[in-house]
């Protein structure tokens, strides 16, 4: 096993040690803004579980359920991730061809594809998780036990899900028909549609502001101590760090010994079913595919349509990208998952209970609409990351033939910008339109936040198509390997400054606009002057924004060699 594992092994030895010019900078790049996410992180835990220690009676319920809470979103998170990654690793991956073939075990090829998929799944969640973790130490004043117990805990709650995401697909790889092995995404897709919704349920997050939904305070209470649900591992992992934060080590050993039971009983039954069925799946998963749906009449006459807007060379771009777009698998049925966050983001906007605030309802739901500007524009860029962002580097290696080929690459970036922004303008508005009816604001912050929402789609689009292109990762084995990487990193942080600083830019506007209107008062001319100049600097950022990265990404391309 280990040998399986030393070509990765030597492959990160060698980016470490062999850095080429930039690297350096990139890598201390990367190392600060990892710092400075992480001191947020711990900023922000700290600073929400030092109120809730002032709660008297209830601060320390509340903290340990919002652990809870926490856990079963990482453990949601962490199934689907595995699922997702152990298909690219067990029957996808390139290397595979040659395992099969030279005389492996397929134990060992189980265990070594086993860590690699555990870690490829899991290091996003300890880098969000790692600074909440501390934080919780640090508030209650925990001692060494808890930082000991939790990374007994966090080990096997990391193998636990990797487990069942393995064995998930090992099992619908064998159910399903040999021409379609990689079209269970589909299924994955809409398997995560339905545990998102359920594990959110089985959350209930309204109950933290809302104890008048129980009758009594006792009922409330123990609803606060009750787990989230007994039979799942983050459950067993919060009921063992909580009383390791309390000083209380013995209450911790059967949690611990729940954890560690299962996960090794988890890895004895998934090389077990390894032995019976991998290999027979992953031989079907090499089998001819049968023609796909974008070669239906229905379909090429969709495509015909909405690619007729654009010129000659362009449409033939945007035709190429939308039929391998629904021709690839892994990529459309990403939209699954994609419409169970919109219908959960939408619905806890219903689950609000604004009239019991302390704030007046009118001013309330009209702030919240406009803070919801911003988390429209992260939930945009995080579709757009995933979808937009690579979009150049989708090209693969036959990129040489684009730069031989007499379509100019202005062109060819434009082709990319108008088919990539289009979606997301409808998801965009889609989300502020439905969450400020949802919300019964104003018309005017509806225009408003329809119009701001509008133009900074174009900003978010033509950052990740130029960004996608000054970073291209040409070489790639599945696409969601593309936005991993350095570039995908500077996308995220530079959307995220481009959305706080339009928002920032609009508050002061706002809230003068909308004061005015409520309670009759008349703005001064100085005060429109303002006023005006903020919404000029909005317009001018987006118009920034929406040119410099193309003509960034234009320049990197021009000067790429073939």
């Amino acid at each position: 096993m280990l040998i399986l594992l030393t070509p990765r092994l030597q492959s990160l030895k060698n980016r470490l040690t062999r850095l080429q010019r930039g690297d350096t900078l990139k890598t201390t790049a990367l190392l600060l803004l990892g710092a400075g996410f992480w001191a947020f992180m711990y900023s922000i835990s700290f600073r929400v579980l030092s109120y809730f220690r002032t709660i008297e009676g209830l601060g320390d319920l509340l903290a340990l359920r919002l652990l809870s809470m926490i856990l079963l979103t990482f453990f949601s998170i962490l199934v689907f991730s595995n699922i997702v990654t152990s298909l690219s690793t067990y029957y996808i991956s390139g290397e595979l061809d040659i395992l099969h073939s030279a005389p492996v075990p397929v134990e060992n090829i189980y265990r070594a594809k086993f860590f690699e998929t555990a870690i490829d799944s899991s290091w996003m969640v300890l880098i969000y998780g790692l600074p909440v973790f501390i934080a919780y130490g640090t508030v209650f004043r925990a001692s060494w036990h808890y930082y000991a117990g939790l990374l007994l805990s966090l080990v096997p709650f990391l193998i636990i899900p990797a487990v069942i995401g393995i064995i998930v697909t090992m099992l619908l790889v064998n159910a399903f028909p040999a021409r379609r092995a990689k079209d269970i995404l589909v299924l994955l897709g809409l398997l995560s549609f339905v545990v998102l919704y359920v594990l959110f349920r089985m959350l209930k997050p309204e109950k933290l502001v809302d104890p008048d939904t129980f009758p009594t305070l006792v009922q409330y209470l123990t609803a606060m101590r009750a787990p989230v649900s007994p039979l799942l591992p983050s459950s067993w992992t919060a009921d063992a760090l909580g009383p390791l934060l309390k000083g209380r080590a013995n209450d911790a050993v059967f949690f611990l010994l729940m954890l560690w039971s299962t996960a090794l009983a988890g890895l004895v039954a998934g090389e077990w079913i390894s032995k019976k069925i991998y290999v027979q799946g992953w031989s079907r998963s090499q089998e001819g595919r049968k023609a796909p749906i974008s070669r239906s009449k229905l379909a090429e006459r969709f495509f015909a349509i909405a690619s007729s807007p654009f010129p000659g060379k362009m449409r033939a771009v945007v035709l190429k990208d939308m039929k391998l777009f629904f021709r690839d698998t892994s990529q459309w049925s990403q939209l699954f998952l994609l419409m169970a966050l919109m219908i959960v983001y939408l619905y806890s906007f219903k689950l609000l209970p604004l009239e019991r605030a302390a704030m007046p309802t009118f001013f309330l739901q009209n702030l919240i609409s406009f803070l919801n500007l911003g988390m429209v524009g992260f939930v945009v860029s995080a579709v757009a990351v995933r979808f937009v962002f690579p979009a150049v580097s989708l090209e693969g290696e036959a990129f040489w033939i684009l730069r031989s080929s007499p379509l100019p690459l202005r062109e060819f970036l434009w082709a990319k910008f108008w088919s990539s922004l289009l979606p997301l303008l409808v998801l965009a508005e889609i989300l502020i339109v439905i969450s400020n009816l949802l919300l019964k604001v104003t018309p005017f912050m509806m225009y408003l936040s329809a119009g701001t929402v509008f133009l900074m789609t174009f900003g978010i689009t033509s950052l990740g198509v130029g960004l996608g292109a000054v970073f291209p990762r040409f070489r790639h084995e599945n696409a969601a390997q593309i936005p991993t990487g350095f570039g995908g990193i500077v996308y995220m942080l530079l959307t995220m400054l481009f959305i706080g600083s339009i928002i920032t830019l609009e508050a002061w506007p706002v809230y003068r606009i909308f004061t005015a209107q409520t309670m009759g008062r008349t703005i001064p001319a100085s005060g429109w002057a303002w006023i005006t100049l903020s919404f000029v600097l909005v317009l001018v950022l987006n118009l920034l924004a929406l040119l410099l990265p193309l003509r960034m990404g234009l320049r990197r391309l021009e000067e790429r060699e073939i």
